[in-house]
């Protein structure tokens, strides 16, 4: 068979499973919609929180960035891993004892304010929707290539399976889909790349092959033939200091996601989300030593297969031609001498590969079986679907129960709760769907903004909020406000507006750091001038960070002491 059936088999087979266990979840209460019932052992929440975190982004395009970037690279590794380290230590079990539904429910509460709240939700919402874009521009890209339909079609396909087991099962079915989510991209990331491995190094564990075989110094004879650096050489495409702040701001980033944060809201308790984040750091680690060593492979393999060769030996490769038609693997013979050449000029490269179809593309690249390849084509979905589920939820929930429920309409009845709830998530799948089709870069950088915007908004009001009891709703709010401004503004004026990177050659991707930087500063300043918290406020940050009590309830506290 070929690889486009066994495709539509694969996907078909997982995509049935996923809408199954969406009916099989299906919820009635909001608790069930928003936090699964604070039920999910910690085992299957560190799948879960795995596959949400694991996105597109990890998946299909950190694979390609780090082939594109070689030594560079790491930052990706590093940032990610790092940051969920940060989380599981530092987050993830206040967060969880504080015992309330979603990040700015934390923020609300813990600074006595629904003006807090409401710019938490805003920041919820934009973190959560430039995230989610990069997720559906990956289930298009999937789709475009291996069922051969166009990106549009891809996302709207995803769209509809994503709708589906979020809006009827919430958290609770979005959980359970994820499991097998991670279950799924897990082996198609490990079956080809032990294949490859063997087949190029001889030794059949990727993370050996990569280490103690000879592959590394090949590539970087190879990269120095052809004019580029080598492979393994530092800081070629990034200045130490950017590598530094995109590294930091990921890895803040990442304890500042919101639809990572809300997955230790659905253990029983703080023991288990300990234990939860420590099974999600094994599941995603599996994964991320394995990046490196696709990475070196795929960028062997695609220079030996596609650098000076005729136009006639092109067309011979199914694969590429199939990825060209695409549009995302190009050929342009610019000195019209029959062949097309790979240079690092931008003036004489004949041939430009998308860095997101670097980890798609490999196992057609190293003539894997049909099924392997199709295999892969279905983790990519599962990683991006998982993600984006886990995303459209904290968009729904920080409508529906930050501003509908805890500020319009307190009294409103379970069903309405849960009527709102699926409402947004339909509406929020929508934009994500026009954001899918119309990108603003591609997969990982969509990500990488992501992660900035959360580092300058979330992060600071987090850590202050369970570990400065003196922090006060005066500077947290100016503290997110600012933050989220200032790098809004740079990241768009950097990508979007032609403006230089002025802050000492810092890129969009790592400005997040400044904005970080500049939140805490401005949050400690403004609480040092301003009142201080309520006693009340800071007996509950006392009790929070001990390791026995309970912390104060604050449900008591009426809307009129809320500003």
């Amino acid at each position: 068979m070929t690889v486009e059936v066994w495709t539509f088999i694969l996907v078909i087979i997982s995509f049935m499973g996923y809408l199954y266990i969406g009916w099989r979840s299906r919820v009635k209460d909001s608790k069930g919609f928003f936090v699964a019932d604070q039920g999910v052992p910690a085992i299957a929440n560190g799948a879960a929180t795995g596959a949400d975190w694991m996105s597109a982004a990890s998946f299909i395009s950190m694979a390609g960035l780090i082939s594109f970037l070689g030594y560079d690279g790491s930052i990706y590794l590093m940032g990610w891993t790092g940051g969920f380290v940060l989380l599981a230590l530092l987050l993830a079990p206040y967060l969880r004892k504080f015992g309330k539904y979603t990040v700015p429910d934390f923020v609300g509460d813990r600074y006595y304010s629904n003006v807090a709240r409401i710019v938490a939700v805003i920041a919820a919402i934009f973190v959560s929707m430039t995230y989610v874009a990069g997720q559906m521009r990956g289930v298009g890209i999937v789709f475009s290539r291996f069922l051969q339909v166009d990106i549009g079609t891809g996302v709207v396909i995803g769209m509809i399976i994503v709708a589906f087991f979020a809006i009827l099962g919430g958290m609770k079915g979005i959980t359970w889909t994820q499991v097998a989510q991670y279950t799924v991209l897990i082996f198609a990331y490990l079956i080809p790349a032990i294949a490859i491995a063997t087949v190029i190094t001889g030794i059949p564990i990727p993370q050996f092959a990569f280490t103690f075989s000879d592959i590394v110094e090949k590539l970087n004879q190879v990269q120095v033939d052809l004019g580029f650096q080598e492979y393994s050489a530092a800081f070629t495409n990034k200045s130490m200091l950017d590598v530094l702040f995109i590294t930091i701001a990921l890895m803040v980033g990442t304890a500042g996601l919101p639809h990572v944060i809300v997955r230790f809201y659905t253990v029983p308790n703080v023991r288990a989300a300990r234990y939860s984040a420590g099974w999600a750091l094994l599941f995603i680690a599996i994964l991320y030593t394995t990046a490196p060593a696709l990475a070196t492979f795929a960028r062997y393999n695609l220079i030996d297969s596609l650098h000076n060769k005729t136009l006639e030996e092109v067309q011979q490769l199914d694969w590429a031609t199939k990825w060209k038609n695409t549009g995302l693997l190009e050929f342009t013979d610019k000195n019209n001498d029959g062949s097309f050449q790979l240079t690092p000029d931008i003036e004489t490269n004949e041939i430009r590969i998308d860095r997101d179809i670097i980890v798609l593309s490999t196992p057609e690249v190293a003539k894997l079986a049909p099924w392997v390849i199709a295999l892969v084509a279905a983790g990519g979905l599962a990683a991006a679907l998982s993600t984006a589920s886990g995303l459209l939820l904290v968009i729904s929930s920080s409508i529906a129960h930050d501003v509908y429920y805890r500020m319009i309409d307190p009294g409103a009845s379970e069903s309405r709760r849960l009527m709102v709830g699926r409402v947004m998530v339909g509406f929020a799948i929508a934009i994500a769907g026009y954001f899918g089709v119309n990108p603003p870069g591609f997969v990982a950088q969509v990500v990488a903004f992501a992660f900035g915007l959360a580092a300058a908004s979330f992060f600071p009001v987090i850590i202050l909020g369970v570990f400065d009891k003196r922090t006060n709703r005066e500077g947290a709010i100016a503290g997110m406000v600012s933050g989220l401004l200032f790098t809004t503004v740079y990241i768009i004026g950097v990508k979007f507006a032609g403006m230089p990177t002025w802050f000492f050659g810092v890129s969009a991707e790592g400005i997040g750091t400044v904005g970080m930087v500049l939140n805490f500063i401005v949050t400690l300043v403004v609480s040092r001038m301003t009142p201080p918290p309520p006693l009340e406020i800071q007996e509950m940050v006392e009790d929070l960070r001990s390791p026995v009590a309970a912390p104060v309830s604050i449900g008591d506290i009426g809307e009129e002491e809320l500003d």
